[in-house]
């Protein structure tokens, strides 16, 4: 998707056509069922902001190559690595039914694919339809190794407007430096990681920045027509704002998952979700015929954040008069619809927008009743500087982040792995705490007084095969009460429940949403508040639970959750393929 917006201003039904035809995506035999793709993680030259530098990709693009399949197909992906580091491929909302082995996260699932070796990862799309992506999921490594994962469905939309072109929007960010040098410094001094330099619509951030009028995303449309907009954000660290000036956007899915349409001026999206638009040219465009589609950060953080915007344009065809020019001054865009940076009452209006479908042919499954509640804090937190050390944290201090008071530590070994030949002793415990270890005011305490100690450990807990479990996820105020996006492995679920400051076990759940509330793989707890999700754990193996905000990830922010077998064949994890990588 990189280039300059000369070569973005193809129409939009070649925009579609190459998507689907292009080589790289081309399974690569003539099955039916099975889809077949190459990948190859490589390292290319690449300029933004005046700035070149050598970045991580997938077969030389950036962002990677779109996977496009049907509901109901077999995958394959061949990974082979061809850079200096060790990496993996995560299947962001793929359920992987009984294929834990194919999922990604290093140390959870596998060991990491090392350097001039490949690992082919193998599933199958078990109903499930929309819009998903896959990125790196070893260190910092998603930065830039992301793309589109598309799941076309076996019925029809289950809405009428005819549709012009599918359109993947993918938010990301931009680093003028290295991203593992940040990571490293962050590691190495126990402090925030520095921000990104820019924000990036399909890889190109847009006329705002230095150096990028020729980087500018650019989609040509046709008045009258209506456009599906397939919106993920695949930021590192950031959830964010998305809108089109003087355009309303009908929401029709989100994470896969379809909801009851709405229209709204702007959406929210965190990282790791996805939200399927559509939005119908029926503006009437100056001469220029553009009109701005931008993405700004949704702020909830006392760590240092980009605060700039990405920029690209919807253009509509046969208004251009003379030589385009694209505005490169804010102000100039028209974006009263895009939220402020801080606007916790948007955030908040668009989550509570959200509702399944609910339909006969699309029913919402949530669970009515649980066999099991589970509670946990999500703090951030504080340490003593080791002796000897530099730290360049709060007051000479190293942040960590923790679960119930537990920050999470990777071990050297592949849980998954450990767990099936059940050699777990020194890999991991199954003794993660259900319940916060003490109570208090979550989100009522001095958030520099109070103590913020927190236990390091690879510790998760365990169910049995088709429990119905929530989880409820509630913020603390320890150094900043923030927006959280929890991400769960290996299933979906449902959020039945939120609010502000402190989950009440007497009070909130009387108010649940048990009817239509949507269904998601991510959920973006909100600032000082709480989240409660149910999940149907149906499906056998081990799976990784964390904050998809990837510094929060990196000072523990994540536990695991272990679904034992079920009591026949097609309920057991699948043996592990003789391709695994080994540590």
């Amino acid at each position: 998707m990189g280039g300059s917006y000369v070569q973005q201003l193809h129409s939009s039904k070649f925009l579609v056509v190459m998507l689907l035809m292009s080589a790289s995506l081309l399974p690569s035999c003539s099955s039916q069922t099975t889809r077949r793709f190459q990948f190859n993680i490589e390292q290319k030259e690449v300029s933004r902001l005046c700035h070149r530098k050598a970045l991580l990709t997938v077969n030389g693009e950036y962002p990677g190559p779109t996977i496009a399949v049907q509901e109901g197909d077999n995958v394959e992906v061949k990974v082979t690595n061809r850079i200096s580091q060790n990496t993996t491929i995560h299947w962001h909302g793929i359920r992987q039914i009984r294929t834990g082995w194919a999922d990604g996260p290093a140390f959870i699932t596998q060991c990491p694919i090392r350097t001039g070796q490949s690992y082919t990862y193998k599933f199958t799309v078990i109903n499930q339809k929309g819009t998903l992506l896959w990125h790196a999921h070893h260190l910092w490594q998603r930065a830039s190794i992301y793309g589109a994962f598309i799941i076309y469905p076996r019925l029809p939309y289950p809405f009428s407007v005819p549709i012009q072109a599918e359109v993947p929007i993918i938010l990301g960010e931009w680093w003028n430096a290295e991203v593992d040098a940040v990571e490293n410094e962050m590691m190495m001094y126990g402090g925030g990681p520095n921000a990104s330099n820019a924000y990036t619509i399909n890889g190109l951030p847009g006329p705002l920045y230095p150096c990028s009028i020729k980087d500018t995303f650019i989609q040509p449309v046709e008045h009258g027509k209506t456009y599906m907009l397939r919106i993920i954000n695949a930021a590192l660290n950031n959830e964010l704002f998305f809108a089109v000036a003087n355009h309303s956007l009908t929401v029709v899915e989100v994470d896969a998952v379809y909801t009851k349409p709405f229209e709204t001026t702007a959406i929210m999206i965190a990282p790791g979700q996805t939200t399927t638009v559509l939005i119908t040219a029926n503006q009437d465009p100056n001469s220029s015929g553009m009109f701005a589609m931008a993405s700004r950060p949704y702020l909830t953080t006392l760590f240092p954040s980009d605060k700039s915007i990405a920029v690209g344009f919807l253009r509509y065809k046969g208004t251009r008069n003379g030589k385009m020019e694209l505005p490169t001054r804010l102000e100039t865009l028209q974006l009263d619809n895009l939220p402020q940076l801080e606007d916790n009452d948007a955030a908040i209006k668009f989550s509570k927008s959200l509702k399944s479908l609910a339909s006969p042919q699309y029913p919402c499954q949530v669970p009515k009743k649980i066999d099991k509640r589970i509670m946990t804090t999500i703090s951030l937190n504080l340490q003593d500087c080791p002796a000897n050390k530099t730290c360049k944290g709060l007051n000479g201090g190293r942040f960590l982040a923790s679960m119930n008071n537990q920050s999470f530590v990777h071990p050297k070994m592949s849980i998954l792995q450990s767990y099936y030949y059940n050699l777990t002793a020194g890999v991991f415990a199954s003794n993660f705490p259900e319940q916060p270890p003490k109570s208090f005011n979550y989100t009522g305490v001095d958030p520099l007084t109070e103590d913020m100690s927190t236990e390091t450990a690879t510790k998760l807990f365990t169910v049995p095969y088709g429990a119905r479990i929530e989880i409820v996820l509630q913020d603390t105020n320890f150094l900043n009460p923030e927006n959280h996006p929890i991400h769960v492995h290996g299933h979906n679920f449902f959020i039945v429940g939120s609010g502000f400051g402190n989950f009440d076990i007497a009070r909130d759940p009387a108010r649940y949403n048990l009817i239509d509330p949507p269904e998601r793989n991510t959920v973006a707890v909100p600032k000082g508040g709480w989240a409660a999700i149910r999940i149907k754990a149906d499906n056998p193996g081990v799976w990784y639970i964390h904050c998809h905000l990837e510094e929060h990830t990196s000072w523990g922010l994540a536990t695991g959750f272990i679904v034992q077998n079920g009591p026949i064949p097609s309920q057991t994890l699948l043996p592990p393929p003789e391709d695994l990588p080994l540590c």
